[in-house]
């Protein structure tokens, strides 16, 4: 069974007893990667090493390194 087929289940259970529906199934992936980095970079801090990903950099260079061209319209 899928995720989303289970939530259509849950979302039907819910309607059928007066509760609320439940969160749609990838809602709060985002927040949950933000507190697992926040976490980190907390215990990073404590333990006083530098607090950002050592790869950061060097992804933010692969990402940019060709200059931006003008789109034709």
């Amino acid at each position: 069974m899928t995720a989303i087929e289970q939530y259509l289940i849950d979302t039907y259970r819910a309607s059928q007893h007066g509760e609320p529906p439940p969160p749609p199934p990838g809602r709060d992936d985002l927040a949950t990667l933000r507190a697992l980095r926040t976490a980190a970079q907390f215990e990073a801090a404590v333990e006083g090493a530098p607090t950002t990903h050592p790869w950061r950099h060097a992804l933010h260079r692969f990402l940019h390194r060709f200059p931006h061209r003008e789109r034709w319209c």
